[in-house]
């Protein structure tokens, strides 16, 4: 190929003006900014909003993804696999806070007017994040065992 094919390539003038757009904002625009600043006063360039957008512009680096995604057909089927799987999870983690709930009911109701109940298990919100702390997450499930076998054969 010749040299100069690159510029009709759409990504290669892309990229070239993200480039120059940071060289822009990098050396030009703070050159730019102590030249016109007077003394110490601290003035600049009042609004800028335009190195704002182009900013914004650097970001639009990530259409770059879509090429890479095409490049590596295998990586696309990870995404979709992905994609695919979350509305299993999400509804297995309904079906998770589900249980918890109608667990949180029944110990709020076996431990009313008992010590763990009105440490542990005062409410239903209470019960399900004693279930979810001490049950799901293993934290000092130990001292709650001992203060539930303390007061309650059921519970």
């Amino acid at each position: 190929k010749r040299k100069r094919d690159c510029l009709r390539d759409h990504w290669f003038i892309f990229d070239s003006i993200l480039v120059l757009t940071m060289v822009l904002e990098t050396w030009v625009m703070n050159l730019i900014m102590v030249m016109t600043s007077s003394g110490g006063s601290g003035q600049n360039l009042g609004d800028a909003s335009i190195l704002r957008m182009a900013r914004l512009l650097r970001l639009s680096r990530m259409a770059r993804m879509a090429r890479l995604l095409r490049a590596m057909p295998e990586l696309m089927i990870l995404v979709k696999g992905m994609v695919a799987a979350t509305r299993s999870v999400m509804l297995t983690l309904v079906l998770l806070v589900l249980i918890m709930y109608v667990f949180g009911i029944a110990l709020t109701q076996l431990a009313v007017d008992t010590p763990t109940g009105d440490r542990f298990f005062s409410s239903v919100a209470h019960s399900m994040y004693t279930l979810l702390v001490t049950g799901t997450l293993l934290d000092q499930i130990g001292a709650v065992a001992r203060a539930v076998s303390r007061d309650s054969v059921v519970v």
